[in-house]
């Protein structure tokens, strides 16, 4: 990558987790995670569309993003931005939020998108530093952080409403099987609605269009591949995509690096 789009991946010392540092000019289309997402503003500064609203975050802040939720990001200047992220699997938050709840079950989200927190940047560095020092890892160390962490910024309570049901009937058939082939008649005719109301239902429930969710699945669905050692052609077909370039443009264009150096970060 050229000197304005670097990105890596670095190895963590807890399991189900992943860290991304990155110095940019890219600006990210809206897509989704899997998984929870916090990380700090190194330099520059971004503005982006969150399920909370447009946002702006600059040099020390705090930014985070949920499972699910449709998010972008582009630089406010020319020159881009440096951040850094902890990616946090699902059931590795819940087992924390169930601890720090003392065994109470319940949503959990981050409740903002940006956070003016200095100390709380300097804490999450902190955390960040003993994930990825995997040479001399502590991990009771990274373990402790990481709980003071999700306590410093959980709430209890959903990101959104969840979407109406002949919506969410036309979402599942695509979470069932990202990759296979689907078309607008497919899903109108599991919704019992018409084209245009599926296309419009999805932009208002969901944030994108049905092709464009689809392609989000099929993403999460080859990445989880990779992360489990299937080859990047093998995932790309498995994943519903028409062969590995198609892949790694879409991979590109959602996460801001390549099939190959995420498969090199979390080996």
């Amino acid at each position: 990558m050229t000197t304005s789009n670097r990105f890596r991946m670095r190895r963590c010392v807890i399991a189900g987790v992943e860290a991304v540092e990155a110095d940019s000019v890219h600006s990210f289309g809206r897509h989704t995670h899997d998984q929870f997402g916090i990380g700090v503003i190194l330099r520059g500064a971004q503005k982006s569309a969150s399920g909370r609203g447009p946002v702006e975050a600059g040099p020390g802040d705090m930014i985070t993003v949920n499972p699910g939720e449709v998010h972008d990001g582009t630089p406010i200047t020319d020159d881009g931005r440096a951040w850094c992220m902890l990616y946090l699997d699902p059931q590795l938050v819940e087992r924390a939020h169930f601890d720090i709840s003392d065994g109470r079950s319940g949503d959990f989200v981050f409740s903002h998108p940006v956070v003016t927190d200095r100390v709380g940047a300097k804490d999450f560095l902190s955390l960040y530093w003993e994930m990825t020092t995997t040479d001399t890892a502590d991990q009771m160390a990274a373990e402790s952080s990481l709980l003071l962490l999700v306590a410093a910024h959980r709430v209890e309570a959903p990101l959104r409403k969840s979407p109406a049901p002949p919506i969410a009937r036309a979402r599942s058939l695509i979470d069932d099987d990202p990759a296979a082939t689907v078309t607008l008649d497919d899903l109108a005719r599991v919704s019992g609605l018409n084209r245009f109301q599926v296309l419009r239902g999805f932009s208002r429930a969901l944030g994108m269009t049905p092709h464009a969710y689809l392609v989000q699945r099929r993403l999460a669905l080859s990445r989880r591949l990779i992360a489990q050692g299937l080859a990047l052609s093998d995932a790309a077909f498995a994943g519903g995509f028409a062969d590995q370039s198609h892949m790694t443009r879409s991979f590109v264009r959602a996460y801001g690096l390549t099939p190959g150096v995420y498969r090199q970060g979390i080996r």
